[in-house]
């Protein structure tokens, strides 16, 4: 363990705005490690998005039945492949959980040999706890679009009764307000639910728990970080595609220049070619911009149980006292982080009376 924690690190409640500049900063002092950590699982998702391609336009062009079930294996593995790319991403996510808060704690070195290390000693707990967030995800999705489909039905009926009496510029603004609250709700809706297991991974891997102990764990920490959590994740989309417009723009002007019409309604009239660069470039870009995401999370972490369990009192007392044995102890002064990510530290009794929660 280093002896000093990270000297540009003030472990301090953090709001929107300074989450974003510090996972910013992060990201610019060690670039090109977390390009290479984030780079393999989305090498996987733009493989599956290069064989769904070519078999979804090849499927409506072939004659015969052998090549048709050829591309709609092709559509089928390509579906698999960007699918599992994804889960790779969040499971190297949630290895690379661990050296970030220890490099934000400890300063210790963001290697990428240490993050799949960490990926290796947890692979089917993470594995596991992926799939529960994408599910949870698909369930915070479907009740965000609910939602919002009833949001708009109300807004519709009520400018269609307006109509009728009212002016056309009061029923436009009646109608512009109103979409606009329900694209809000359901938006604060969704993220109120996924804040819920936000930290799964980081739990598993720093404090050492296991599946659904993180997931009750995340529960329990996950209070007050809708607005946190949206702010960020909008920041890193608006990223994404502006990063994506950035390698759009020449493959479209090239595309032009040897006749092809870039607009994504023509997309069914591009060649092969140009329809498997383009598929791509989603990919490329977001190897630019996962590393913030995985930054943005552990800062969030370590912000939550800064605000709802003194984890700077924790982190100074792991300073200031000799470590910890690595036996199962009940203690207060319980380690910071777990010494091995398969470790498990209880956190103190219930009667011990702890306001703190150190774990």
């Amino acid at each position: 363990m280093a002896a000093s924690i990270t000297p540009d690190l003030h472990i301090v409640p953090l709001g929107a705005g300074d989450l974003i500049d510090r996972a910013l900063r992060l990201y610019r002092r060690h670039l090109f490690v977390l390009i290479r950590i984030a780079a393999p699982p989305v090498f996987v998702s733009a493989l599956g998005s290069v064989l769904w391609t070519i078999g979804f336009r090849r499927v409506f062009q072939t004659s015969t039945g052998s090549e048709l079930a050829f591309y709609l294996l092709m559509l089928a593995a390509g579906a698999f492949v960007w699918i599992g790319g994804h889960l790779f991403s969040l499971i190297v996510m949630g290895g690379a959980s661990r050296n970030l808060v220890r490099h934000l704690l400890w300063n210790e070195p963001v290697l990428a040999r240490t993050t799949y290390a960490a990926v290796r000693s947890r692979f089917w707990s993470l594995l596991g706890a992926s799939i529960i967030i994408m599910l949870w995800l698909s369930v915070a999705g479907g009740v965000a679009w609910f939602a919002l489909y009833m949001i708009g039905l109300v807004v519709v009926l009520g400018v269609f009764f307006m109509a009728q009496w009212a002016p056309n510029w009061l029923t436009a603004i009646i109608a512009i307000i109103g979409s606009l609250a329900g694209i809000t709700l359901a938006l604060w809706l969704f993220f109120l639910l996924v804040g819920r297991i936000a930290y799964v991974p980081q739990v598993m891997l720093v404090e050492g728990k296991r599946v659904f102990d993180s997931v009750g764990r995340s529960f329990s920490l996950a209070r007050g970080n809708v607005r946190r959590l949206m702010a960020m994740t909008l920041f890193i989309m608006f990223a994404t595609y502006s990063a994506l417009m950035i390698l759009v723009i020449p493959l479209g002007w090239y595309g032009f220049l040897n006749g092809i019409d870039p607009a994504p309604w023509s997309a069914a009239q591009w060649p092969v070619w140009y329809a498997v660069a383009y598929s791509i470039l989603e990919p490329l870009s977001a190897i630019l911009l996962a590393p913030v995401w995985m930054l943005g999370m552990c800062l969030l972490y370590v912000d939550e149980r800064v605000r709802h369990e003194g984890y700077d009192i924790e982190l100074m007392a792991a300073q200031k006292l000799q470590a910890m044995p690595n036996i199962n102890v009940t203690s207060p002064f319980a380690p910071a982080i777990s010494a091995e990510p398969l470790a498990v530290y209880p956190g103190p009794p219930a009667h011990a009376g702890s306001v703190l929660g150190l774990r």
